[in-house]
């Protein structure tokens, strides 16, 4: 899954903006990573709110917006800037790091480094690149591309290949489009598979030839054009739509297949199709109701507080019904 998410377009896009903006900062440059959780939390609630916000008090009643973005909010409508923000522009580390951080494959630690050395735009990335690692510089090659959302309408046509490619292979494969594309967002950063087969369990060895194949079968017919990693249950890579047969011209995107057991599979599906807020909310639920829940099972929890084996969980309903909450259909999790 990609480094780089951003809340939906909004009636409040510039407030979501600049939050994104801030958040990046904490984490990129200064690493206090409370800090850019709170800022995407705050984004992440307001990109989903339903009016044009006029006032820092009106944003202030939404859960996960607390006083001192409040008073960046007045600040931001009053003057249609923000001083911090506008400092953090002028400051060419800061700026740089920000910069280089948006390249896929480097982290904030690296940018630095990079920034310490001299190297602080993408040209000067480009003068260094003996210097990368084959994921920085499949980053730096398709940089535009990924900077770049993914409209649904794309999105639904690498869904349609992927999931026919596997009917090809072997019809008991089964995969999911996860994040935010199956809450149904009109754009995504990135395409995130969840892939599983009825032969592959917690219980049986690895089965690493079940990812291989599929990436070998969408390398064959063109769609994924780069590796950036495989191991035995996670390919990272970049995947193209074939722009010969359309009017339009389809760009690389960033492509994660992650293989799942099947016993574990909706607890992942769960997991990785969010929202971050809703996923905390189920967590949170499961713990009121005697159970602990992650991406990997729903178990019950002994009175000495220590998890019971996993549950039987075959659909995503289950694990709503072992907690007692009515199913929400993923287009409701956005919160």
């Amino acid at each position: 899954m990609s480094k780089r998410k951003a809340p939906q377009e909004s009636l409040n896009e510039g407030i979501t903006d600049f939050l994104i903006e801030l958040a990046n900062y904490e984490r990129n440059v200064n690493r206090a990573i409370h800090k850019y959780n709170a800022y995407r939390k705050a984004a992440s609630v307001i990109s989903k709110y339903p009016f044009k916000i006029k006032s820092g008090a009106e944003a202030k009643k939404l859960e996960g917006v607390g006083a001192k973005i409040a008073e960046k909010i007045d600040e931001f409508l009053a003057t249609g800037k923000l001083r911090k923000l506008e400092n953090i522009r002028k400051d060419d580390t800061s700026s740089s790091i920000n910069l280089l951080t948006r390249v896929t494959g480097i982290g904030p630690a690296a940018a630095r480094k990079f920034v310490e050395e001299g190297v602080k735009t993408l040209d000067d990335l480009k003068k260094v690149e003996h210097k990368l690692n084959h994921h920085q510089k499949i980053g730096l090659k398709y940089f535009e591309d990924f900077e770049k959302r993914i409209p649904r309408e794309e999105m639904v046509k690498m869904q349609k290949l992927i999931l026919s490619e596997l009917e090809k292979l072997d019809p008991e494969y089964i995969g999911t489009i996860c994040g935010s594309f199956r809450r149904g967002a009109e754009s995504s950063g990135d395409i995130d598979i969840l892939l599983t087969h009825p032969d592959y369990t917690s219980e049986s060895p690895k089965m690493p030839k079940l990812l291989h194949a599929v990436v070998e079968s969408l390398e064959e017919i063109g769609f994924i054009t780069d590796t950036l990693s495989k191991g035995d249950t996670k390919f990272m890579g970049v995947c193209q739509l074939d722009s010969e047969c359309s009017s339009f011209e389809f760009y690389h995107r960033r492509i994660d297949i992650r293989l799942i057991p099947k016993d574990q599979y909706y607890c992942g599906v769960l997991y990785f199709t969010g929202s971050d807020i809703f996923n905390k909310n189920m967590r949170a639920r499961a713990l009121d109701m005697g159970f602990t829940l992650n991406e990997y099972s729903i178990r019950p929890l002994g009175v000495t507080g220590m998890p019971g084996e996993p549950l039987p969980v075959d659909s995503e309903k289950d694990i709503f019904d072992y907690i007692e909450w009515k199913y929400r259909e993923p287009k409701e999790r956005s919160e």
